[in-house]
Formats: C-alpha cells, structure tokens, sequence
C-alpha cells in the first residue's frame, strides 16, 4: 500500500510577520485553520499523514493542541521544500508522496490538496503535482489589475496537451493575439493561474532540495522552475474555485483582515 504525507510548513520567524502561524484569523489560528484543511483533504483520500514542520517549540506544541504532530526542523531551511523533507525523517514509515501545504495558506480549499493526492494514488511514476485554475474572463482582468499595483503578485502557468506543465512566470501568460474575438466565443481564458501547492514523489523531493538554485528560478523567484530546469517534469491537475474566493498567502496584518473579510463574505470557506 502507498503511503503519503501532508507536511506543513509553519516557520515562527517571519519578517514580515513575525509569529505568523499563530495569528488569529476570526477568532481561530492561522495554524490551526491549515491543519483542518490538511485533515479534510486526508479524510477525501482516505489516511494521509499530517505534520507541521517548524523551527519553534511554540509552533509545535500548538499543532499537538490541534490534533496534529509537530516537529522540529532546522532553522537553516531555506525554503518549504527544504523543511518537508526533513520533517518525513521524523516518521517510521517513510511516504511515497509528500504534499507541501503551507501553513501561511488557510484558505486553501482542502479539495485542492486532495486533488494532488489523487493524481498520485491514480498515477505513481509522477514526479511533481501541483495544481492550476483556467481563469474566466473576470477572473483575468482583476489578475491584471492587481498586477498594476504588484508585479510580482500571481503566478501563470503554460500547460500541455497531457497536463504537463511547461513554464511558469509571475508575468501573465500566454499573451492572448485575438482576445476581442475568443471573449466573444469562449467562457473560459487561455490562463491558467497556478496554486502554490507542490506534491513530490519522495526521491523527487530528495533530489529536487539538493540541485542549486537555476538561472530562471533566481529572475522570477519561482521554486518550480528549478524543477523544469533540471527536467523534473510536472503534472498540472486542474481545480476549480466553484465561486470560493482566491487569496493566496497571508503576508501582513492587511491579509489577516482581508481574510476575515473573506470568511465574513463566505462563510468558513475553508473548514
């Protein structure tokens, strides 16, 4: 039987927000929001292990008072990836895919990481999964507008015939020649906006964390493109929002009240 694990990241000093997992977001941890999502998406396939992997006692123990094992890792992890990898040591039996759900995430839609566990337990020889949504036409325009302000916020994704993905960029891609005439024939954008979820087969992951950062991957700040570069290939597994609210990671006391905000809207969208 194949065996997986939800490692989440969750580092205590941030410099943006120092003491991040522990923020309250509508009364409830950032933390402990995260650690519902990781144990609905276990419960959609059925058993995967969860950790929180960190460089703090006070976030380890906080994740043993949310039902999930906390370990301690290096604080000389440069990144998630870095950090899941050296939480996996701390278990018995060893998975044969590890899923990086970040613990700055918590309102991750828990079908999202099922979705990647999914594609794993249907396809093993896979290397990397990660999943992506096909922007309407809405959807692309306010990812425009947002990048008036940020640049470097969203990340785009070019997906092949079979799901591979073939690059990714912080820039919007591909540009679109006779947009007038395909908004007027298609729902859906040629976009795909990529969600920063990863799942790594383990010896990927062993591998993955070894190679030095690549050329591409230090212009645009995206950890994935070391993995195009060295020729880990990458499954895109396409999910959907269902009218749920994209945010991605929270960064700063303005994301906390935007989150709630969001929760407020929504109801508890992610739990």
């Amino acid at each position: 039987m194949r065996r997986a694990a939800i490692i989440i990241p969750a580092r205590y000093h941030s410099t943006r927000l120092p003491g991040k997992p522990l923020e309250k977001i509508a009364g409830k941890t950032m933390l402990a929001r995260v650690c519902d999502i990781a144990k609905k998406a276990a419960d959609i396939v059925e058993g995967a292990e969860i950790l929180v992997a960190t460089e703090d006692k006070r976030i380890a123990e906080h994740a043993e008072s949310c039902g999930v094992r906390g370990v301690l890792t290096s604080s000389r992890c440069k990144t998630g990836s870095d950090r899941a990898l050296e939480a996996i040591a701390h278990l018995e039996e060893k998975p044969d895919f590890i899923v990086n759900l970040q613990g700055d995430a918590p309102l991750t839609p828990p079908d999202f990481v099922a979705a990647v566990l999914t594609e794993f337990y249907s396809n093993p020889d896979l290397e990397v999964v990660t999943p992506v949504t096909q922007l309407d036409w809405e959807a692309l325009d306010l990812l425009r507008r947002h990048k008036q302000a940020t640049p470097l916020s969203g990340t785009t994704a070019i997906i092949g015939k079979s799901n591979e993905a073939l690059w990714f960029s912080k820039n919007i891609i591909p540009a679109i020649r006779d947009e007038e005439e395909m908004r007027k024939n298609k729902k859906l954008s040629p976009v795909f906006r990529h969600i920063g979820i990863y799942g790594f087969r383990s010896d990927i992951l062993k591998r993955f964390v070894r190679l030095p950062q690549s050329r591409y991957e230090i212009l645009e700040g995206l950890e994935q493109l070391r993995m195009l570069e060295n020729n880990i290939s990458i499954r895109a597994v396409l999910v959907d929002y269902k009218g749920r609210p994209a945010m991605s990671g929270i960064d700063s006391p303005e994301d906390i009240l935007r989150a709630e905000e969001l929760l407020k809207q929504y109801g508890e969208i992610a739990a």
